[in-house]
């Protein structure tokens, strides 16, 4: 099914609940998958005061240098200094208090966040708590980012263009929003002061690129972001972002190999880099290659909070594969965090509908086997006069209507004694049945009790069942009486063996030997 979610979610998206967190885990071609409610990616992963020397007053001649240990601590994720000071608290979940060093940092903090209710719950809390202006306007902004309530968070992080966590978190929250213009201003002013770092200047070329995309100019939006590569530098080429901005050109340009390529240099250059993600995925999906585009959207259901749209695609992947359970586990978390939606509603119920067609198809075929013993006549059994003539009173004539006895109500009949229950016990137990069984524990020990599967040269004729014989009713029951269930377990027989049953004589054993010889097989001992 190619009715995916096309749209990218934002990589910092509002998201399901928390029970909505999957830690690993076809509807029909006429349904639509769910609208992205955040169209729009925003594509930096990291921006940090620390490591830019933002809060730095000197503008002297070592300012280029500094630039440039920025950019090298872009890339190692850490400065290396002699005597590095003692860690700050990295306890974001305590947004009032704790130091925000850089926008990874509130990234990371969100995964905690939504990793449990309890988390969420405690963080939306102190968020509530924050006032609306000066340090704490700034901290309830960056918790409302990581909330996802967007447009609060770009509210309250307007007066805030000196702090770069904050303008580059309020540029993500523009970008979700879809106002690509007004992020492409923040981005803008971020690149001029940070020139050698990747994140600001990939917002800008793609908060340009969308702002076109969204006036329906395709055109005009390949030609600025093919531009803006053109002009870049090696660096930002070879980058993550880069990257990824080159495989959204190649796809304007059709070339889709060379967008596959380009996807998956981004990931191996960041695999936390959502929109990649996403985008490699849908466009692997596009190109046939479902493992892949699986793989992918794996990937990023590992990554906390997880977009529902990203769930939606997969588990319409994992239907494609025949993997209907964990396609229904996708809807289902998907529907717990959004029970009104009635689009997810209907995969859920065509997941759960595959599922229980193979589930049914399994079932009859345990229970018909079940069946086969259940109707096995009493009388094909060596039982004492007593305990058949007590049987026989009792109107219990196949295995069937013993099963449904208890003890209590066999001992309670006139003649029935411990003795009889001793017999009727072991004819029971021969079969994997016992008095007063429930239907469903009947079944399931029966096929324990009777799945045998046969292997080597001749495996395929020895597992089919004895209905390929196209046996007589009356040999097939004498067969069914010896336990035997498939072509294999006959052959353990011999033919005093089967002389020896009831009603069984030397015409049904000659229609036996005949049904096999048809496919080369003898009884035992012949």
């Amino acid at each position: 099914m190619s009715d995916k979610n096309e749209n990218t979610p934002d990589p910092e998206t509002t998201t399901p609940a928390p029970e909505a967190v999957v830690e690993s885990p076809k509807p029909s071609a006429s349904t639509e998958a769910t609208e992205v409610e955040d169209e729009v990616p925003a594509m930096s992963d990291s921006f940090s005061p620390e490591d830019l020397d933002s809060y730095s007053s000197d503008e002297d001649e070592e300012d280029d240098d500094e630039r440039l240990d920025a950019a090298d601590a872009w890339n190692q994720e850490q400065v290396e200094v002699e005597e590095p000071p003692p860690p700050p608290s990295t306890d974001l979940l305590q947004i009032a208090s704790a130091e925000i060093p850089s926008f990874r940092a509130l990234r990371d903090a969100r995964s905690l966040v939504f990793e449990t209710k309890q988390n969420l719950e405690a963080f939306e809390k102190q968020v509530a708590a924050l006032g609306e202006s000066g340090e704490e306007g700034r901290r309830r902004g960056l918790g409302t980012w990581v909330l996802g309530d967007y447009e609060e968070s770009a509210k309250l992080l307007t007066g805030f263009e000196s702090d770069p966590v904050a303008s580059f978190t309020r540029a993500k929250a523009l970008m979700s929003l879809q106002k690509y213009s007004e992020a492409e201003q923040v981005y803008s002013r971020l690149s001029t002061e940070y020139p050698d770092l990747s994140p600001p200047r990939a917002g800008q070329i793609e908060a340009r690129f969308l702002a076109a995309m969204a006036k329906g100019d395709e055109e005009a939006a390949r030609s600025e972001l093919a531009a803006a590569l053109d002009g870049a530098s090696p660096e930002f080429t070879e980058s993550a972002e880069g990257h990824y901005l080159a495989a959204r050109r190649d796809e304007l340009d059709h070339d889709l190999e060379s967008a596959l390529d380009h996807y998956k240099a981004s990931m191996e250059a960041d695999p936390s880099l959502r929109e990649n993600l996403f985008h490699g995925a849908y466009l692997a999906e596009r190109c046939g290659l479902d493992q892949m585009a699986v793989e992918l959207y794996e990937l990023l259901v590992r990554q906390l909070p997880i977009d529902a749209n990203v769930l939606m695609n997969l588990g319409v992947l994992y239907e494609d594969m025949g993997r209907d359970q964990e396609a229904a586990a996708c809807y289902d978390v998907v529907q717990r965090s959004k029970p009104t939606e009635d689009r997810v509603r209907l995969y859920l119920n065509d997941a759960i509908a595959a599922m229980d067609m193979y589930y049914d198809e399994d079932r009859e075929r345990k229970e018909d086997r079940l069946n086969q013993i259940l109707r096995i006549p009493i009388t094909d059994f060596e039982l004492s006069v007593r305990a058949r003539n007590c049987l026989n009173k009792m109107d219990i004539n196949v295995l069937g209507d013993l099963v449904r006895r208890t003890e209590q109500e066999l001992l309670s009949f006139k003649n029935f004694g411990e003795t009889s229950l001793t017999e009727i016990k072991e004819i029971l137990h021969s079969k994997g049945l016992r008095l007063g069984m429930p239907r469903d524990e009947a079944v399931a020990s029966v096929e324990v009790h009777t799945n045998r599967t046969y292997t080597g040269e001749k495996a395929d004729i020895y597992n089919k069942p004895i209905s390929h014989l196209q046996l007589s009713i009356r040999a097939r029951r004498t067969v069914e009486a010896l336990g035997c269930l498939t072509i294999g377990d006959i052959m353990k027989h011999s033919s005093d063996e089967l002389l020896g049953m009831p009603n069984f004589g030397i015409t049904s054993l000659q229609e036996l030997k005949g049904a096999l010889s048809q496919i080369s097989l003898k009884l035992r001992g012949e």
